[in-house]
C-alpha cells in the first residue's frame, strides 16, 4: 500500500464549470496549481466543495484525470469515492486507485438509515477491495448517519483505513476520534469544519480537509505551518480572520457560498450545478463586502483580468 501521512490543510478543490454547466478542465488546472501556489498540502477532488454528489461517473474520471496530471506529485491527491451502496463505493474506489490517486474519502451511505454495524461492514469490504489508503468521513448533517467514535476505533484496526474527516460540528464527537484511536500511532483525525482546525491540532488531530481555502489558500495553510513552528499565537489569528467569511454561510449552501466567492475574486469557474446554485442579492452583496475587506488586508487575491486586477465590487456574481 501507498504510504501518504494524512496531515495538513487539503482543499476540497471546487469544480469549476462553464454555462451549459459541462466541466471547465482548463480552469480546474488552474484552480490546482493556484492552491499548490498557496502552500496546502494536498487536493480533494469530489469533496462537497468540489460538488461530488451531483458529477456522473465519466465527469468523475475526467476530473480526476485533469487533477493528478496537473499536480504532477507536488501534493498528494485525494478522491472522494463513497456512494451510497457498498458495490458503487468499491467500483468508485477501484477507478479511483487505477488513475493514480493517493488517498480515498469515502463519506457515509445516505438516504437510508444504516446501523453502525452496516456501517463498519460496508468501510470494511471497501478496504478489503482496494490496496490503498482511506480516510472515512463524517458528515452526517449531509447523508443521515453518523459514523460513531466507537466504530471509528473499531474500523481504525484495519491496514488501510488511516484517518477520518470530521464535519458534524460537533468538536465533542471529533475529541472523541482522536481520543478513541491513539492507540494507533498513524491514524488522522482531520477537522472538516473550517473554523475548528487549530483546536483539532492542539487536541492531538492532524489538519482539516478545508472549503474555506478554495478562497484564502495562504491563510488556512498558514494555520497548520504556524502550528507546527510552534507559533500558536500567529495560529490563532490565522484561524479567526476567516470568521467574517463563514458568517455569509447563512446565505446559502456553504459550498454555494464558496464557489460564488471564487468568482467573485475573477475566476470563471461558473455556477454550482443546479438546483443548488442561488446565493439571494443579500448574500452577494455581503460577500463582496467581507471579499473586498479581506483582499485589503492580504488575505486572499483577486485574478489577474485583461485589463489588470478589478476590485471584487465590480465582478459578476457567479
Amino acid at each position: 500500500m501507498k504510504k501518504v501521512e494524512i496531515k495538513g490543510i487539503i482543499p476540497p478543490i471546487i469544480t469549476p464549470m462553464n454555462e451549459d454547466e459541462s466541466v471547465n478542465e482548463a480552469e480546474l488546472r488552474r484552480q490546482v496549481n493556484r492552491q499548490i501556489a498557496g502552500g496546502v498540502h494536498g487536493i480533494f477532488c469530489f469533496g462537497t466543495n468540489g460538488e461530488g454528489y451531483i458529477l456522473n461517473e465519466k465527469e468523475k474520471e475526467k476530473i480526476l484525470d485533469a487533477v493528478i496530471d496537473e499536480t504532477d506529485g507536488r501534493v498528494p491527491v485525494y478522491a472522494g469515492t463513497g456512494c451510497i451502496s457498498t458495490k458503487d463505493t468499491i467500483l468508485q474506489s477501484q477507478m479511483a486507485e487505477r488513475m493514480g490517486a493517493d488517498v480515498l474519502s469515502v463519506i457515509t451511505p445516505s438516504f437510508a438509515a444504516a446501523s453502525q454495524n452496516e456501517l463498519y461492514e460496508h468501510y470494511k469490504a471497501v478496504a478489503e477491495a482496494v490496496d490503498m489508503p482511506i480516510v472515512l468521513y463524517n458528515i452526517p448533517a449531509r447523508t443521515g448517519n453518523a459514523l460513531a467514535p466507537a466504530t471509528v476505533a473499531r474500523l481504525s484496526h484495519i491496514p488501510n483505513i488511516v484517518g477520518v474527516k470530521d464535519s458534524s460540528g460537533n468538536f465533542d464527537n471529533m475529541l472523541q476520534y482522536i481520543e478513541q484511536t491513539r492507540e494507533q500511532k498513524d491514524f488522522a483525525v482531520l477537522s472538516g469544519n473550517d473554523s475548528l482546525i487549530l483546536w483539532n491540532l492542539l487536541a492531538g488531530g492532524t489538519g482539516g480537509i478545508a472549503g474555506c481555502a478554495n478562497i484564502f489558500p495562504e491563510v488556512m495553510a498558514s494555520i497548520y505551518n504556524y502550528f507546527i513552528a510552534g507559533d500558536i499565537e500567529n495560529a490563532r489569528k490565522a484561524q479567526d480572520s476567516i470568521r467574517s467569511f463563514r458568517a455569509c454561510f447563512k446565505y446559502g449552501n456553504p459550498n454555494t457560498i464558496v464557489k460564488t466567492a471564487v468568482g467573485l475574486l475573477g475566476y470563471p469557474v461558473g455556477r454550482c450545478r443546479a438546483p443548488f446554485n442561488q446565493v439571494p442579492e443579500e448574500g452577494v452583496e455581503a460577500l463582496r463586502r467581507v471579499l473586498d475587506e479581506d483582499v485589503q488586508k492580504g488575505m486572499c487575491r483577486l485574478a489577474d483580468t485583461e485589463n489588470g486586477v478589478a476590485g471584487v465590487s465590480e465582478k459578476e456574481s457567479c
